[in-house]
């Protein structure tokens, strides 16, 4: 018999980052990394657009609109962890692509795509 090791969390963080990859790629975004961890950050979906725009996705799931619901959980601290991770990514590039920061909100029987989510100015400061 073969387990899964991860979390019921975990496969539920998953399947929202497949619902949400799923949906920009229909939308013309092709898949650039998944998942990106450094210290101090983490993105959920790097994207491309058909112009060269990187896009770092933050992908949020809840189950009930309550306290604002998914978007809203994308709280300044969350941003800067997102930027972090952009600014680490970046960092791997020879060349500086044009970039923005979007939110993939899941709550049951809607997703909401909210490009420009967020930038670096209203991420607050990194320090």
């Amino acid at each position: 018999m073969i387990r899964s090791f991860k979390s019921t969390t975990q496969a539920r963080g998953a399947l929202a980052e497949d619902r949400a990859l799923a949906h920009l790629q229909r939308h013309g975004l092709q898949p650039v990394v998944r998942n990106y961890r450094c210290k101090g950050g983490e993105i959920d979906l790097v994207m491309r657009t058909p112009d060269g725009t990187l896009v770092f996705v933050e992908v949020r799931q809840r189950s009930a609109a309550a306290f604002g619901g998914a978007a809203a959980s994308v709280t300044p601290a969350k941003q800067r962890r997102v930027v972090v991770a952009a600014l680490h990514y970046l960092a791997t590039l020879a060349q500086l692509p044009p970039c923005r920061f979007d939110v993939v909100a899941l709550a049951p029987g809607r997703l909401e795509w909210l490009p420009h989510a967020f930038d670096l100015d209203t991420a607050g400061d990194l320090y």
